[in-house]
């Protein structure tokens, strides 16, 4: 099965992504994390206003085999969190870098992407394994 990684984005050795916008960065969680997961039937996120650090979980991703945390690529305030995939999780796999986004935060240091993985090295790291 072959999964899409988008070449806009950053991603974490631990699946998540980010896409960098301005000073907000737009987090989820990558295409092949979700296949690996199976049926996703909760997700837990953080409140807007909430602050998140990187290298730090700021919520989790449960499926019917396991529950995951969701670790921060950047540090910053959370500004929206996507209800959507909340109320429908299963969703998620539908379009993970589109309308299965997770979070946006304002971020506080933009330079905190640079030591993320491309999507080259992502992918080689993911399909390597």
């Amino acid at each position: 099965m072959s999964h899409e990684y988008p070449d806009d984005l950053k991603y974490l050795d631990t699946h998540e992504y980010v896409r960098l916008d301005g000073e907000i960065a737009t987090i989820g969680i990558s295409a092949y994390a979700i296949n690996q997961l199976g049926d996703i039937v909760f997700i837990e996120l953080p409140e807007i206003g909430d602050l998140i650090s990187k290298g730090e979980a700021f919520g989790t991703v449960e499926s019917v085999k396991a529950v995951e945390d969701l670790k921060a690529p950047v540090t910053g305030t959370v500004v929206e969190r996507n209800e959507a995939m909340i109320e429908a999780p299963e969703d998620i796999a539908e379009d993970p870098y589109g309308e299965g986004w997770l979070l946006k935060v304002r971020i506080n240091d933009p330079d905190e992407i640079n030591d993320a993985l491309s999507s080259d090295e992502y992918r080689a790291q993911v399909e390597g394994e």
